[in-house]
């Protein structure tokens, strides 16, 4: 299903991908002839405008590096992907851990699969920059060799089927029992939680931020392998964590597949008294108040090695170093506001500009 969406983009705005391969006309997805990103579906919109070009901002803008076309790859869609020329397929990493697990395999040449219908083997070279909607959390450390790169700013809450009114807004402590099974019912009508894929940065930051350790046993697709940001998948009085940003941006059309609209769906605030945005589809604005919440408020990151940002590394990659680096204009992390800028496509996405741009490493060992 999530493929759908980079074909829909590419076709809006009538994008024409020179110097790019493709693996197979079905999914039409580009081998990369520079460098590639995997990872985080919720970022992966956004970042299918940027680097395959859009107008999304009101004037065209594309991503490239010196005049090399990047590729972005859906975390969903055919299980095997090719991401460089003459490169090996390999399993499609489908969330922001697959992401990351994928691009330390990249640096290290230990085997990858991905998942289990393809075969685990050496991926080296194949994966520069991983997309993540969390941050490194225990992995942190000040001498890390990956590089989490502030990418912009989200915000989490679920999207509900069913129910009533009073499933509009939900507390932290009323989720918590939800998605332990203590609770089964909201207002009189059972309730039956839903949870992302293994893998998920949004399943992750969700879990952490309403204090969930271990699943209930009601939740019923714990370790399968259900999208995110997905509200067709819901079935009558189910719930499930959502991007703001991606519902956002689905709404407004800017996403190229459209979910918000499935019959009977709505967004669901985490924060009482609080919407996660305004406005009505296809004008929806995120709400700053929300996004700046220390609970359900989120930074999102490109993650790459280090060393390849590292001006003192023998390893130092220039044109890897200048897309993360937030000051270099439109670069892949910058956030300009003005006129035709990445900052301004992200905002059309459901983004605002990252609480900080400082750079936190992580893995002490790959």
């Amino acid at each position: 299903m999530k493929i759908r969406k980079m074909v829909a983009v590419s076709a809006a705005v009538g994008v024409a991908l020179a110097c790019v391969g493709f693996g197979s006309s079905a999914y039409a997805e580009p081998v990369s002839n520079s460098y590639s990103l995997v990872g985080s579906d919720t970022l992966q919109d956004s970042a299918n405008a940027i680097i395959n070009g859009t107008n999304a901002s009101g004037g065209f803008l594309r991503v490239t590096s010196s005049n090399t076309t990047l590729g972005n790859f859906d975390a969903f869609g055919s299980t095997a992907i090719q991401a460089k020329p003459g490169g090996p397929f390999f399993g499609r990493p489908s969330g922001s851990g697959a992401g990351v697990t994928a691009l330390r395999a990249s640096i290290t040449g230990a085997t990858y699969s991905g998942n289990a219908a393809v075969p685990a083997k050496a991926i080296t070279g194949q994966v520069d920059i991983a997309r993540s909607s969390s941050g490194p959390g225990a992995n942190a450390n000040t001498s890390g060799l990956l590089a989490y790169v502030p990418y912009a700013r989200d915000a989490v809450g679920f999207a509900y089927k069913g129910g009533n009114a009073s499933w509009a807004t939900l507390t932290a402590a009323q989720l918590k029992a939800i998605y332990e099974c203590t609770t089964t019912e909201i207002d009189g009508i059972a309730v039956t939680p839903r949870i992302p894929q293994n893998g998920s940065g949004t399943r992750s930051f969700f879990l952490s931020a309403i204090g969930v350790t271990t699943l209930g046993s009601c939740v019923n697709d714990t370790g399968n392998t259900t999208p995110e940001n997905d509200a067709t998948v819901l079935g009558a009085n189910q719930i499930i964590p959502f991007s703001a940003a991606n519902w956002i941006s689905q709404a407004n059309g800017v996403a190229g597949l459209n979910t918000t609209t499935a019959a009977g769906v709505a967004f669901g605030s985490a924060i009482a008294g609080q919407a996660a945005f305004t406005g009505s589809a296809p004008n929806l604005v995120p709400n700053s108040t929300y996004y700046s919440d220390t609970k359900f408020g989120r930074d999102t990151y490109l993650v790459v090695e280090y060393a390849r940002i590292n001006t003192a590394d023998p390893k130092y990659d220039a044109g890897l170093a200048r897309l993360v680096n937030p000051t270099v204009a439109n670069s892949l992390t910058s956030f300009g506001t003005i006129g035709t800028s990445v900052g301004n496509v992200k905002k059309k996405f459901g983004f605002l500009a990252p609480s900080t741009t400082t750079i936190t490493r992580a893995f002490a060992t790959l």
